[in-house]
């Protein structure tokens, strides 16, 4: 029991620091409510369950490559800059009254879905954690406790996102609307910087004599 307990507080530890994805989860919540944060979290989940698969099934490897690599870093690029672009421009016409309606929550997810899964640090993350995991449970246990531990995992990650969105529910019923205005346009200049971060990281690997 121990055991799984571990597993659960890694997987809230790995879901803690600041990364774009926590960074439109809060933006989620304190525009649109605890349902939107909390799916916009349940669609990143998903995507890390898929990766999780992946690297279980050593397709990841495929993705590991140079070319999927400078791929996935501009794809990730494009998602995260006009993502961000798009919460600049549209600052100023969200509003109190009208955050809660208007896109649905399965859009939402969707959302998280196609941000995590695009994000290239998602792919590296789950390669070194989740591949750690695979080799240390392979070896102490067999590989009979591997879906408990990878569920313990993903639990924790799951907590936090439920976490996540109560706290950014919750600050939107004390802000008033140039402060939500003001948290859309830090919210989308963030995940621009993101965005920027992975398009010199896709250019790294074009032209590495630039670097």
């Amino acid at each position: 029991m121990s055991m799984i307990f571990s597993y659960i507080l890694l997987g809230l530890s790995l879901s803690a620091p600041l990364g774009p994805i926590n960074a439109a989860q809060l933006d989620q919540g304190i525009k649109k409510g605890f349902w939107h944060a909390w799916m916009f979290g349940i669609g990143a989940v998903l995507a890390d369950i898929l990766y999780m698969i992946l690297v279980y099934l050593g397709v990841v490897h495929f993705l590991s490559t140079p070319f999927m690599q400078t791929f996935l870093w501009l794809f990730g690029a494009f998602v995260l800059i006009y993502t961000g672009v798009e919460s600049i421009i549209n600052a100023r016409k969200v509003t109190i009254s009208s955050t809660s309606g208007g896109e649905s929550v399965m859009k939402t997810l969707v959302s998280g879905f196609l941000m995590s899964v695009s994000n290239p640090m998602t792919i590296l993350f789950w390669l070194g954690i989740y591949g750690s995991i695979l080799a240390k449970t392979a070896a102490d246990n067999g590989t009979g406790q591997l879906f408990v531990y990878s569920i313990a995992v993903i639990s924790g990650v799951v907590l936090w996102d439920f976490f996540m969105a109560m706290v950014s529910s919750m600050f939107r019923k004390y802000l008033s609307q140039r402060a939500i205005s003001v948290i859309s346009v830090l919210s989308g200049l963030s995940l621009v910087v993101f965005g920027l971060y992975f398009g010199i990281r896709a250019v790294s690997l074009l032209y590495p004599v630039l670097f």
